[in-house]
């Protein structure tokens, strides 16, 4: 839409049109706090009426106002709600992705978009490789939409299954010694994988795709003898697994599998001394066809701002004890 006015500063103001007069009182939020938190992200100032959005402000910032409302409002319009990440994410989005591009996945509970760039390539490289290697600090989405991809690849009849995994570093996965039956000595390290499964599928289908053994979370360990056919096998927290260990998982994609192994090489718990077998895997396979790294930083930290910033300034630390330029 042209703009409206602009002035010497190069200040423009822009009014947005939206069809459904509902569907902007979603998009605008309870007492415009959707607007307030697009204002803060991208310097420019929202106003509502009715069904229209006027935006003011430079003219890259109002270009990238207009994007995001358009992006949350096709969001809406797929039947998905907004929240407040998928805000923040829209505005750090604005102007970088093909509006034509859809890398959103749906599941029965969550339609997941890209909420950076990296987010962005990590999609695409899940729709067109066999293996990935996702790395980077965590609430930057590698294991949630490595979750998410397998879930709708399930749902589609893609794969089969869906194996999720970790290594029990804390128990050397030793589990013999703790109380209870296998599943409760194993549920306090998978807990995560089990978080993002309940976020993408309501709780009573997990519990039959679980008894059926088409999704199976289990520690690495487990996972030794096997070839895994048509099924989607996640590997979280790879960073604490060994060289020897990480062969193995990497040698147990079938026919049709698919395999997303995710990691942070800077929390890595192994005993000193041992090599950890995500930096062995990237150095033995970096020439390897048909298999992409995708790395996060802490600018893709999508949880809470402040995550953001404290991840910012452990990066800032070990950067200045190392000499090093601290990350922008």
């Amino acid at each position: 839409m042209p703009d409206s006015n602009s002035d010497n500063s190069g200040a423009v103001t822009r009014t947005h049109e939206f069809p459904d007069n509902t569907l902007v009182q979603q998009l605008v939020g309870p007492h415009n706090t959707n607007l307030a938190r697009l204002e803060q992200k991208l310097n420019v100032v929202l106003h509502s009426h009715g069904n229209t959005v006027t935006i003011e402000g430079p003219r890259n910032g109002v270009d990238a106002a207009e994007n995001a409302l358009n992006a949350l409002y096709a969001r809406l319009e797929n039947g998905s709600p907004i929240e407040d990440g998928d805000v923040d994410g829209a505005a750090r989005m604005a102007g970088k992705m093909d509006t034509n591009e859809d890398l959103s996945i749906r599941t029965r509970k969550r339609h997941v978009s890209p909420r950076s760039k990296v987010q962005a390539d990590y999609l695409r490289a899940l729709q067109s490789h066999e293996l990935v290697f996702a790395l980077g600090p965590a609430g930057t989405g590698k294991t949630y939409i490595a979750v998410a991809k397998a879930v709708a690849m399930k749902m589609a009849g893609e794969v089969d299954r869906i194996v999720l995994s970790r290594p029990a570093v804390e128990a050397g996965e030793r589990l013999g010694f703790l109380p209870g039956d296998m599943r409760e000595k194993v549920d306090p390290y998978l807990r995560p994988l089990y978080d993002a499964l309940h976020d993408m599928l309501p709780g009573d289908q997990i519990a039959k795709l679980l008894l059926a053994g088409d999704i199976e979370v289990a520690p690495l360990a487990f996972m030794r003898g096997r070839t895994l056919s048509r099924a989607f096998i996640i590997l979280d927290e790879a960073q604490n697994t060994t060289p020897v260990q990480m062969k193995m998982a990497l040698t147990r994609m079938g026919e049709g599998a698919h395999m997303v192994v995710t990691g942070d090489l800077t929390q890595i718990d192994l005993p000193h001394g041992v090599k950890s077998g995500l930096a062995d895997a990237l150095e033995t396979l970096k020439d390897t066809q048909g298999i992409t790294t995708i790395i996060f930083s802490h600018r893709d930290v999508v949880r809470h701002d402040l995550v953001t910033r404290i991840v910012s300034a452990y990066e800032a630390r070990d950067a200045k004890k190392k000499g090093a330029k601290p990350p922008e």
